[in-house]
């Protein structure tokens, strides 16, 4: 598919069904398969980037003076491309699984252009594993600082891109020859994912902690180098790791796996009201490592984990019912240079950089990022997390929770979810 500037297409959704639930003079809510379609027609009509990256939301993008000045700061957060990695490696199983149920080659052609978009992420910096967060307006720049947020679901989408009968036997080589370049370079970094540009040389989180999500995305990718490449190296480094103590740590990994997220909330503030969205990738690394494990008891480990999550989730997702699609709170964060701009000033360190991230004008933001946050993007994360669980009530949460939104009318991408719940039911 050509990506189009949205200012100069629009998409007519034609149904009798979408006007949505909970409203002055609402009709009964839309199907789940309408609400799901008009999600994703949404998406891709303006929220995928001309290399297949997804952006965070529609605004100016940064120029490679922002990128290197670190414009609204070095780490990229507010920018349109906060978030290119994550959100593509997310969303391209559910991409993949659309196309295995549609047999159709646009979403076959989608599927595989994400899968480049992940790949252009991984190739445009001169530091081995560094994973870039998107590119600016020349297609090459990138801001120095990317994190374990970034990096996994990197993974996490290539993999299951790999699963599918959709790349050909030279896009399977090529990926394959990244993804162990990649897990090369973080297994000499101790698994700390680099930084590029004036912070080369430095790491920006890491994935062998003591936290549960930090355990099971170790794991997870460890346990899926050995299936992508067949690799004795790797499945000797997962059951190594599987036994192995962190740092601060007096549970093993598999022990951590088996606590789910609630043994986080310590170190992670308000993880069931607003950050469920992290965890995604880590219910994602549960359901894989039980599909890739035989061993009953590190199965049965992972299916605790799984459904301790699940059952945080459910009670957490009726936050949806708070959503009012016709709310008009500012959505200020589209012109990011006037929300962060006066603030502004040259980043030294990271801790600068964190420093000035946190810099805005509240009145220009406005209310409506952290309105969605809350209320749409927790409760669709939820969603999702549930339905990679299995749990008994996935369809019926799944439904309640898709259905409410007009994605239409939504700022943030993170209505991806909608997807990625749907298409692990």
């Amino acid at each position: 598919m050509r990506w189009t500037h949205p200012d100069r297409r629009r998409f007519l959704f034609t149904s009798a069904l979408v006007t949505l639930p909970g409203l002055a003079g609402a009709q009964p809510a839309p199907t789940l398969e309408a609400a799901i379609e008009q999600a994703h027609a949404k998406l891709w009509r303006e929220r995928i980037d001309p290399y297949g990256v997804i952006l965070d939301y529609i605004g100016e993008l940064p120029t490679p003076e922002d990128c290197r000045l670190g414009r609204p700061n070095a780490i990229g957060w507010w920018s349109p491309i906060e978030n290119g990695p994550m959100f593509t490696g997310l969303y391209l199983p559910a991409a993949c699984e659309r196309a295995r149920r549609t047999g159709q080659e646009v979403d076959r052609a989608n599927a595989r252009r994400l899968s480049q978009g992940l790949l252009k992420c991984a190739s445009v910096s001169d530091v081995p594993g560094f994973i870039a967060r998107g590119v600016g307006t020349d297609g090459q720049c990138h801001y120095p600082l990317t994190s374990d947020d970034q990096t996994h679901p990197w993974f996490y989408g290539l993999s299951a891109y790999l699963r599918s009968d959709i790349p050909t036997a030279d896009e399977r080589a090529a990926i394959i020859r990244k993804m162990s370049e990649v897990a090369g370079a973080l297994q000499q970094y101790g698994w700390r994912p680099p930084c590029a540009g004036q912070f080369k040389g430095e790491f920006r989180g890491g994935f062998k902690g003591h936290l549960f999500r930090d355990a099971v995305r170790y794991l997870y990718m460890l346990r899926t180098m050995h299936a992508v490449t067949g690799d004795q190296v790797w499945l000797e480094r997962y059951r190594t790791a599987l036994a192995e103590r962190a740092e601060q740590s007096d549970k093993t990994r598999i022990e951590l796996c088996a606590e789910g997220y609630p043994y986080d909330r310590s170190a992670i503030a308000n993880i069931d009201t607003t950050q469920l969205w992290i965890y995604i990738g880590c219910q994602a690394s549960l359901a894989g490592l039980t599909a890739m494990e035989s061993d009953p008891i590190l199965v049965a480990s992972y299916r605790k984990g799984l459904d301790v999550n699940a059952a945080g989730a459910l009670a957490a997702i009726d936050a949806y019912r708070q959503f009012d699609n016709n709310d008009t709170k500012l959505f200020g964060h589209a012109n990011w240079r006037a929300v962060y701009g006066a603030a502004w000033f040259p980043q030294k360190t990271q801790a600068d950089a964190h420093r000035l991230s946190e810099m805005a004008d509240v009145a220009k933001a406005g209310e409506r990022k952290a309105y969605e946050r809350v209320y749409m993007r927790n409760p669709l994360a939820g969603a999702t997390l549930i339905a990679l669980a299995g749990h008994p009530q996935a369809q019926d949460a799944v439904t309640r929770v898709v259905t409410h939104y007009d994605y239409n009318r939504l700022n943030m991408s993170e209505f991806l979810f909608a997807e990625t719940a749907y298409y692990a039911l």
